[in-house]
């Protein structure tokens, strides 16, 4: 066995079981990440359309996250993560049909539904994690976690890549966004087999009582650096098929590929957070980060001078590199910001990061759809992402720095 997996063994079997019904979940979400907005534009959608509708994927978590925050505080999670589990299929179902029958308003509302399905999960995965395992085990759950959607990003970037290879009119992009939609449906099994007796506390408090228990001020604190990055990434990463469309003419299926090929460079990098952790701190998260900057900056730059064939090979090296860097700060910066908050605010401050990652990127969303209506070259949106992303590693450092005097003072953990 690889000698930095055997850490994993100590894992509790309940939190392999929610990874594997995560695994499923998330093919949906990878699936549709690597080939919807391609599969719209086929059906005649404009790149501000889709935008646009992309937007509301995100716009109504704004208001849910916080609220299902404070709800599953003193409740078991495991009938919501089922719930969510049966929902999230169902709905992915009906907005490929609305797509393919241009029923735009049918479709504005399955996409608000569905990211509130998804977020719902996401949400509540990690609040789970912390009450079903032992602390020393924190680490190697949370990067688990972390690797599961490189994981389905692998397994559905092969699938289209091999099935659009064999027979492109039978296994359309639709055909196989069905397929890994129904595929969801194993999820709910998973959860379903899982046996686990939560430790819930009693309610204490309602109102604005129950919302005075929470120290805000270091809530705020901790999702600063959360929200800058959240802000660059919606203005690009949810259209970068649209820039490797666009600019270099890559379809579908040579898109997935290349998805497949960095998440599994993105699996290993985030199964290896426990070591890099171990070895250099949390201080690791932002030298990894800088990397992944970088990385970014050169994509967008290949975008300007993509006559020439080094072109695609610099960005498709660019986009290979930089998430597996930004995916490795992952598992350390989110067990970083829950110890430094503590368990009295670890299910809002979850809540809270899902909010501030929705709605960010609604808004960032509605940015990229006007800046795309001017016909600004991506390139530029790129450079926007990666100033926002230097802010978030500043506030990243700053944030480090005090979580270390917490630390050194015990009041942290």
């Amino acid at each position: 066995m690889i000698n930095f997996l055997k850490t994993y063994r100590k894992v509790p079997p309940t939190i392999f079981k929610l990874m594997v019904a995560e695994l499923f979940l998330q093919l949906i979400n990878s699936s549709f990440t690597l080939v919807l907005n391609l599969f719209m534009t086929q059906q005649g959608y404009a790149d501000h359309e889709i935008a646009s509708f992309v937007s509301y994927r995100f716009m109504s978590l704004v208001f849910f996250a916080v609220p299902f925050g404070l709800f599953i505080q003193n409740r078991r999670i495991k009938p919501l993560l089922l719930l969510s589990a049966i929902a999230l299929p169902v709905v992915s179902l009906i907005i490929l049909e609305a797509i393919t029958h241009k029923q735009n308003e049918i479709l504005l509302l399955a996409m608000i539904v569905w990211g509130i399905c998804f977020t719902a999960n996401q949400i509540a995965i990690l609040p789970f994690i912390l009450r079903n395992s032992s602390t020393d085990t924190h680490t190697e759950s949370i990067s688990l976690n972390a690797s599961v959607w490189s994981l389905a990003t692998i397994v559905s970037g092969v699938v289209i890549y091999g099935f659009s290879g064999i027979n492109p009119t039978l296994f359309n992009d639709k055909v196989l966004l069905q397929l890994f939609s129904v595929a969801g449906f194993a999820g709910a099994w998973f959860i379903w087999q899982m046996t686990t007796e939560e430790p819930v506390k009693p309610a204490t408090g309602s109102g604005k009582s129950k919302l005075a228990n929470y120290d805000w001020a270091l809530i705020a604190k901790a999702v600063v650096p959360t929200g800058m990055i959240a802000i660059g990434a919606g203005l690009s990463i949810p259209f970068m098929n649209l820039y490797f469309y666009h600019i270099f003419g890559v379809g579908s299926g040579s898109f997935s590929l290349l998805g497949s090929i960095t998440a599994v460079i993105v699996a290993l990098f985030s199964l290896q957070a426990p070591l890099v952790k171990k070895r250099f701190g949390y201080e690791a998260i932002t030298g990894t980060q800088l990397l992944a900057i970088i990385a970014l900056v050169l994509l967008g730059t290949s975008g300007f001078f993509s006559d020439y064939n080094i072109a695609f090979y610099l960005a498709a090296f660019c986009f290979i590199i930089r998430q597996p860097l930004m995916n490795l700060a992952n598992p350390m910066s989110s067990q970083m910001t829950m110890y430094y908050v503590g368990k009295q605010n670890q299910e809002i401050v979850s809540a809270i990061t899902s909010t501030i990652w929705s709605g960010s990127w609604f808004f960032s969303a509605i940015l990229f759809r006007y800046l795309r209506a001017m016909d600004l070259h991506y390139g530029y949106i790129i450079y926007i992402t990666a100033g926002f992303y230097v802010v978030g590693v500043a506030s990243y450092h700053l944030l480090i720095k005090d979580f270390r005097r917490r630390e050194n003072l015990g009041l942290v953990g």
